[in-house]
């Protein structure tokens, strides 16, 4: 039976810019650009899954406002991965501090920048112009 891993994104913006973590691939070993984003563990709902995401990747600790997609891919491991990516606006520019040890640095850049990255995944720039083109779903869409 197939069984497709959920992950969750945190899409984090302040001041025209997005907040991204420097990570090494774990199939490649590149290095490579993400948004804060992870599987979803037991007894969490997706939400709370993204806010300790964020928490564990870059040390701030932020509230989701709304739900910007949900994203089909299966990737070029093989893997099979449906990600629900949410939108968080920090009040000001943090200063992360990663708590995850799989997490090189995060930092924050502007979509011109996030463009000539190497990126994990064709979603992490999809999700930001998905989020820059106002798409926005209440929480309470997802049953919880």
């Amino acid at each position: 039976m197939h069984k497709p891993n959920v992950t969750v994104a945190a899409i984090v913006t302040c001041q025209d810019k997005f907040l991204l973590v420097k990570e090494r691939d774990k199939h490649t070993g590149d290095i490579c650009y993400n948004q804060p984003a992870g599987h979803l563990e037991a007894n969490e709902t997706l939400a709370e899954a993204a806010h300790r995401e964020l928490i564990e990747e870059t040390g701030i600790s932020l509230n989701a406002s709304h739900l910007v997609g949900i994203y089909n891919l299966h990737a070029a491991n093989g893997v099979h991965y449906m990600r629900f990516s949410f939108a968080f606006n920090s009040p000001e520019l943090f200063e992360p501090s990663p708590q995850d040890d799989d997490i090189l640095s995060a930092n924050w850049f502007s979509l011109e920048q996030i463009k000539s990255l190497p990126l994990r995944s064709p979603l992490v720039l999809k999700c930001i112009e998905d989020y820059l083109a106002g798409k926005a779903y209440p929480l309470s869409l997802i049953y919880q």
